[in-house]
């Protein structure tokens, strides 16, 4: 049985894809924080903006099987998009406590590439065309390689130096959004300021950003 806070057709926004249409799949849960206000300022993530709790979101619900989750997924990607390779994304919470490779059989035998938005303290499925990690705080990482590593910044217990030598295609640097949800350990900083300094200074990062919240996309 596999839980899905939400699922829609949009735009990805950030990373190495940014721009590309996709279906975002968002599983309910994480490992990392319960998803309750009362428990954030304990939490092992305490700055999450994303509402992964329970099932009642748009496309949300419980399927049980790798088939239905993927018939309900395909259903979202247009009828008028023949002539381009349909993408699907992954995400939470931390998608890698439901995904399996059932799952993403599924999805590939009806053409789509997959990929994972984790916070990579859990290891993955075998298959993923497309795989981004983003570490939170000093949370041990179980996958060290992949497509992407992108670090939300400044966050004092990970600074960038410690994944630099890991063995991933691409690293970004993604500004700390410091609205009123985050409890980071510093929301006066200038995150965005900040990003863009650490990458001119050291331009094996990218600087990613929000592109959704600045166009308004959800």
């Amino acid at each position: 049985m596999y839980h899905v806070k939400e699922a829609f057709y949009t735009l990805q926004g950030e990373g190495g894809q940014a721009g590309r249409a996709s279906v975002f799949c968002r599983f309910s849960g994480c490992n990392l924080w319960s998803g309750n206000e009362r428990d954030r300022a304990s939490a092992a993530c305490r700055f999450c903006d994303t509402d992964f709790v329970g099932t009642d979101g748009q496309n949300g619900g419980r399927f049980n099987g790798a088939q239905a989750l993927a018939d309900h997924l395909t259903g979202l990607w247009p009828t008028s998009g023949e002539m381009a390779t349909p993408y699907l994304v992954f995400t939470g919470g931390e998608p890698l406590l439901q995904l399996d490779e059932a799952l993403i059989t599924a999805l590939q035998a009806r053409g789509f590439e997959v990929a994972v938005e984790t916070n990579g303290t859990l290891r993955a499925p075998a298959g993923i065309d497309w795989l981004c990690v983003s570490p939170k705080g000093n949370n041990p990482l179980a996958v060290t390689t992949g497509n992407e590593l992108k670090l939300v910044y400044p966050q004092t217990d990970a600074p960038p130096e410690r994944f630099t030598g890991l063995a991933f295609d691409h690293f970004f640097l993604q500004p700390r959004d410091t609205g009123p949800a985050s409890l980071a350990d510093d929301t006066t900083t200038d995150t965005l300021a900040a990003s863009v300094a650490y990458c001119l200074a050291h331009p094996q990062w990218r600087l990613s950003l929000q592109t959704h919240k600045i166009t308004g996309i959800d």
